[in-house]
């Protein structure tokens, strides 16, 4: 099986993230990266397929020169190689980054592709849908179960729906989008450490993927929330008294009751 995760590098969900001051960026100063949590699901789930049928996982990832310490971390789990699409922007729309995905790995052999679901950063859940549309694959999102038929190329995909699970038979090659609950992904090991800085990554450039950056999507503004407002400390010197006075702050101050 040969097979390919696709991951974004994003700043570390521990970050505080600040509005930068052009209104329209953030402030990247101090923001440690890290990989897209989603996207370490189809990492893992890669491994595990390439463990029990066999084959190789190569990683991709879009983005500047720092997303090459998440593909060394990707490498260092066990994937056998991988694909930087450098760039020196990170604000890349979605359809242009399922572009440049596509062009990459159309290069490659390829039975199977796995993408986060979303990334936390801009949370917009596009380019694995858009993604396998320039792929021409079929695709499922939201992945808990993955079961491969390497003999018939086939693979079964369970989704949640409305409560419930759908089973989706896809013919192989084909794209999954991954979420928490598909697998639990490893640690990268010192001896996986050690062997990540010999395997073999490759770098790419837009302009030699035929791929056009830019234009698409303009940022007019970017505000954090409204700060939230001060809670309240109930007092009473009994049950009743502090269920009395919640009562009346309902109805008198928050007018919800």
């Amino acid at each position: 099986m040969e097979i390919v995760a696709c991951l974004k590098q994003v700043p570390d969900t521990e970050t505080q993230i600040k509005v930068g001051a052009d209104k329209k960026s953030i402030d990247r100063a101090d923001i440690k990266y890290v990989m897209n949590p989603y996207c370490e699901f189809g990492v893992e789930e890669a491994l595990r397929i390439k463990e029990k049928c066999g084959g190789s996982v190569t990683v991709v990832s879009v983005g500047p020169a720092r997303v090459v310490e998440s593909l060394r971390t990707a490498l260092a789990m066990g994937a056998d190689k991988a694909i930087h699409v450098d760039t020196e922007s990170t604000d890349i729309d979605p359809l242009t980054t399922a572009e440049l995905l596509a062009a990459a790995i159309k290069a490659i052999p390829c039975d199977m592709v796995f993408c986060g679901q979303r990334a936390v950063d801009n949370d917009q859940a596009q380019v694995g849908a858009a993604l396998a549309e320039l792929l021409d694959v079929p695709h499922v999102a939201l992945a808990t179960k993955v079961d491969v038929d390497q003999a018939a190329k086939k693979v079964v995909v369970v989704r949640p729906v409305e409560g419930q699970n759908m089973s989706y038979e896809m013919s192989l090659p084909a794209l999954m989008t991954t979420q928490k609950g598909l697998n639990e992904p490893r640690y990268a090991s010192l001896p996986g450490i050690m062997k990540a800085k010999k395997k073999p990554l490759e770098k790419k450039d837009p302009a030699g993927l035929g791929v056009t950056l830019g234009g698409r999507l303009e940022v007019l503004e970017i505000t954090p929330p409204p700060r939230r407002a001060a809670g309240k400390i109930i007092q009473g010197e009994t049950v009743q008294e502090k269920a009395a006075e919640l009562v009346r702050l309902l109805r008198q101050e928050a007018k919800v009751i």
